[in-house]
């Protein structure tokens, strides 16, 4: 964001923002601006707005001030000026007042990158960053036309120079972002280049004027050049009517170029002696020496040309020239009584020749022959004569040397500029170009020098009205707008009076100078005034002592003396001292003047061709300008004043009242705010916001074809009319539903948006704009939640189909891996029961060798106790059994399964060989009612537990349930605990 310095909105004293106190003065330039100039009522209104507690400040578009006057416009940009804001919006324009000092934070790099980044620059504080970053983005758009112009314009010392510097700077950060090192250190090296133009054209072109210390004295076309990808690959620059005559001739408190006062300042003590220029050494085209301006800067200056490929010797040799020139400004005649005799130098001038001589490598003879003695070329014979001058003679033709080597040296150096700047022509594709011409001047003696500049600035001015004012309001009659006209300044009529065919001031001018006559001002004077007396814009001043006729300009009104006018017209160079310059050995002017040359004076005998005059020179090069300006998109800054004396903090009413007068710039903003900046063909409109008709619930959101041309190529333009104004009406229903939306909290502001149908294009202010994209942008996040929704249901879908193949995969291996497990739990039971079988009959082979000591008496004693029992006979042959087949009666007792109740406690009872008494007397109780040893040979240790290994697979780790009557360890042979009750 601006970086302001201060926040303070105070007014000067004794001013304030209701103040009834401010007067404007009833006369400027001519135009009534007076307290009563609007009336009763208007005045009113005008202490009700002023009276608002709103800051003025704040306002950052001058549409937005109501009312609309040139003094409540006046009001708000004194309070921004007040509170250090000195860019303010215009409708179209942008107004930039000059702070009259240094303010480097609206111009530091990280400002540039940031109105560069930025989404909607002009959402930003307004600056003449956010116009060079619209120019930039529209060059990018491509959108024809794709060429930009900026039009910087303004009164002398208003800060246009400066402003273009700044936009240079701005797009020499911008438009600079190569890819390999070697193309960035091209563009650098570019940028640079560019950039360091600036000081050299400004200490060769500018000086101090009475308005302004470093005032342009002549117009420059700057053309950035852009590629394919809008890197700035070059530039070229073009100028216009350099003010020569400032060699030679300065008003008074007014300067030279800056550049003679930089070689005086800041040469060396060796540079002093080898350009004879002694200190303290006085010359009379080298005014007010005294005065330091920041200008004064030698070294900028030679840095600046070392890096346009100007080397040190071409620099010395240039400078030894300019030192040459201030020595022919102290060369002075003294009048000659007799007219044969040419005139004599001054007793001090004789020293300034021989110094001349020996700077410009010329002849000392030759060079005072020929400033003193005219030569004359006459009859058919092409004879020859030889006139001594008269002193005002000498004097002109010192002047005339003067002002042409200075002018082709500055031509020189502006080749040099674009031969080091320029880009190839197939290396480019766009440009942009920034327009820097003089302000509007008007000094108390006017000549052809301010007549070209003001014509000049004319022809911007109907530019612009041409451009924004009046195309406007004609394109809205011809739509069928219902459009209220706004009354604008149309300078047209004097134009006419200017340039206008047959007749104007510059025919009559330019036809005084094609009769072989000498040339009085009182006779131009009356055939202007004789000529062109039905011209509104031309007035009279009887009073005047001087010839004279006053012109009024759309900023006011000028007088211009006619003396000396029809010979400035002319600008004639006497081809001897041409052929002078030609015979210098020095390798400049060898340069500047190439012997091949001819000059304009000496024209052949069968060639009669008038030569161009100035006026004609300066009327062909802006014919050319402002065909460039027609092939592009021009963007407008006003550059305001804010007092004549150059200070900070001066905000005088009447000097800048004075200027947005002339400037048109209250009707530029009456028709901004009024008008509708946007407009779009139909098709375009419809292609761009038709999905909007998805929005509105009695449209069906169908297909529709946004090329009606395609495949009916024969259809008239009103069947594509008529195809596209239902699309246009579904489309212009939806603004009412959209900007409800906007604004939920405020109905006020829910109205529809301010758009028109015109006949063949669509015409919208900002609102409705960001209106229709917001809506778009909406559509657009419906149709690509749309999207994303299919896409997601799409790959849940997918997702769901793998996962399912992948359980179905999972299962099928699981089940392959458990029937695995199962095959070999099988095998390993297998081999284990075997193991248990053998391990069996072993532990019951030693049972039976641990028995073998038991005696045999035992064995058959046994049936003998039992015969007092009355024993059935199946249980007698059973006991029998057991009692031979022991160790198995012992087994089986014991087992799981088996006999049963009173049997099995025979068994048990047989086995143990106990008395042969009654079995009831005793008590039975099995080993699994027992802690300790329950077998024979070998100790119980529990179950076995089986681990093994951990599958991946689910349940896959999970063993079938064991049967309860299945064998769970190797000890568990003779008993298993579980209790058998008593016997």
């Amino acid at each position: 964001m601006l970086q302001q310095a201060s926040t303070s909105t105070e007014l000067p004293a004794g001013l304030s923002p209701c103040s009834p106190g401010l007067v404007i003065p009833s006369q400027v330039n001519g135009h009534s601006s007076g307290p009563n100039a609007h009336g009763g009522e208007l005045r009113e209104d005008l202490q009700e707005f002023l009276g608002q507690d709103a800051p003025l400040h704040l306002l950052d578009d001058l549409t937005k001030v109501n009312p609309v006057t040139l003094e409540t416009v006046l009001r708000c940009l004194q309070a921004r000026y007040m509170a250090d804001t000195f860019y303010t919006n215009a409708g179209c324009t942008l107004v930039a007042l000059n702070p009259f000092k240094p303010v480097p934070q609206l111009y530091l790099p990280e400002l540039m990158k940031e109105y560069h980044a930025a989404p909607q620059p002009q959402k930003l504080k307004p600056h003449i960053f956010t116009v060079g970053e619209q120019t930039y983005r529209n060059v990018k758009s491509l959108i024809e036309p794709v060429n930009q112009s900026i039009v910087v314009s303004g009164e002398s010392g208003a800060g246009k120079t400066w402003t273009s510097r700044s936009l240079m700077k701005f797009y020499a950060v911008v438009a600079a972002s190569p890819t390999s090192w070697e193309s960035h250190k091209i563009a650098e090296r570019i940028e640079q280049r560019i950039l360091n133009s600036n000081p050299v054209m400004e200490a060769f072109g500018n000086a101090c004027t009475l308005r302004n210390n470093n005032s342009s004295r002549f117009g420059k076309f700057i053309q950035l050049q852009l590629n394919r990808a809008q890197q700035m690959t070059g530039a070229a620059v073009q100028t216009y009517l350099l003010e020569k005559t400032r060699v030679a001739c300065q008003a008074s408190s007014e300067r030279n170029f800056h550049i003679f006062y930089q070689i005086c300042k800041g040469a060396s003590v060796e540079e002093r002696l080898q350009w004879h220029l002694p200190e303290g050494a006085t010359f009379s085209w080298l005014p007010n020496p005294e005065r330091t301006l920041e200008e004064d800067c030698f070294e900028v200056t030679r840095e600046a040309m070392l890096h346009l490929g100007i080397d040190t010797p071409t620099q010395n040799n240039i400078f030894k020239v300019l030192a040459g020139l201030l020595h022919l400004g102290n060369v002075r005649f003294a009048d000659s009584s007799d007219e044969a005799q040419p005139c004599q130098l001054m007793d001090d001038a004789k020293c300034s020749v021989r110094t001349l001589a020996s700077l410009l490598c010329l002849p000392e003879d030759p060079l005072l022959e020929t400033l003193q003695i005219r030569t004359i070329r006459a009859g058919r014979q092409q004879q020859v004569f030889r006139k001594p001058c008269s002193q005002a003679e000498c004097d002109t033709r010192r002047d005339c040397l003067a002002k042409l080597v200075y002018a082709r040296l500055f031509d020189w150096l502006v080749s040099v500029i674009n031969s080091s700047i320029c880009a190839e022509p197939n290396s480019w594709t766009t440009f942009i170009g920034l327009l820097d011409v003089y302000g509007f001047e008007s000094f108390p003696d006017n000549s052809l020098e301010q007549l070209c500049i003001n014509y000049a600035n004319e022809k911007l001015q109907q530019h612009f009205v041409a451009h924004y004012l009046r195309a406007q309001q004609e394109e809205y009659t011809v739509e069928g707008l219902e459009w209220s006209f706004v009354n604008y300044q149309d300078n047209q009529t004097c134009l006419d009076l200017i340039e206008g065919s047959p007749i104007s001031i510059c025919s009559l001018i330019n036809e005084e100078c094609r009769l072989n006559r000498p040339s009085s001002a009182a006779q131009l004077q009356t055939r202007i005034e004789s000529a062109l007396a039905g011209s509104p814009c031309l007035g009279h001043n009887k009073l005047s002592r001087e010839p004279s006729f006053i012109v009024v300009h759309y900023a006011g009104p000028v007088r211009y003396y006619t003396a000396g006018l029809v010979e400035k017209n002319k600008d004639p160079i006497p081809p001897e001292l041409t052929r002078l310059l030609q015979q210098s050995q020095d390798p400049l002017l060898k340069v500047l003047f190439p012997t091949e040359e001819k000059s304009q004076e000496e024209p052949s005998s069968q060639s009669r061709t008038p030569v161009l005059t100035v006026v004609s020179k300066f009327k062909a090069s802006l014919e050319q300008l402002l065909q460039v300006l027609h092939g592009t998109t021009p963007h407008y800054i006003r550059c305001i004043k804010p007092n004549s004396q150059g200070q900070a903090q001066t905000f005088l009413l009447e000097e800048v009242l004075s200027q947005l007068e002339a400037c048109g710039l209250v009707e530029t903003i009456h028709i901004s705010a009024a008008g509708f900046p946007i407009r779009v063909s139909h098709q375009n409109f419809v292609e761009r916001y038709g999905l909007l008709r998805r929005l509105h619930p009695h449209t069906s959101p169908g297909p529709y074809s946004p090329f009606p041309d395609e495949g009916h190529s024969g259809w008239s333009p009103h069947a594509k009319e008529a195809m596209l104004q239902p699309l246009l009406q579904d489309i212009l229903h939806t603004l009412p539903a959209l900007t409800q939306a906007a604004t939920p909290g405020d109905p006020a502001e829910a109205m529809p948006a301010s758009v028109h149908c015109g006949k063949t294009k669509v015409f919208m202010t900002d609102s409705t704009l960001e209106v229709l994209e917001r809506g778009r942008a909406q559509v657009l996040e419906q149709c690509a939640r749309c999207i994303q929704g299919g896409w997601r249901r799409y790959r849940h879908r997918k997702q769901e189909r793998q996962r399912q193949a992948a359980v179905l995969i999972q299962a099928a291996i699981r089940s392959w891996l458990t029937r695995r497990h199962i095959q070999r739990l099988h095998t390993a039971a297998t081999v284990i029961k075997r193991a248990w079988q053998k391990w069996r009959i072993r532990m019951a082979f030693l049972a039976s060798k641990e028995l073998d000591d038991v005696e045999e008496k035992h064995l058959f004693q046994a049936p003998c106790s039992l015969s007092s029992f009355p024993l059935p006979q199946a249980q007698t042959r059973l006991l029998g059994a057991i009692i031979r087949l022991w160790p198995l009666g012992l087994v089986l007792a014991n087992a799981a399964m088996g006999v049963r109740g009173f049997q099995r406690k025979l068994v048990v009872w047989a086995c143990l060989q106990l008395p042969t008494s009654s079995p009831s007397s005793y008590t039975i109780q099995t080993i699994q009612e027992q802690a300790g040893v329950a077998s024979i040979r070998a100790l119980p240790q529990g179950s076995i537990k089986f681990h093994c290994r951990k599958s991946p697979l689910r349940y896959a780790d999970i063993c079938p349930e064991p049967s309860s009557y299945s064998v769970t360890g190797f000890n568990q042979i003779l008993l298993e605990r579980h209790r058998l009750g008593h016997v």
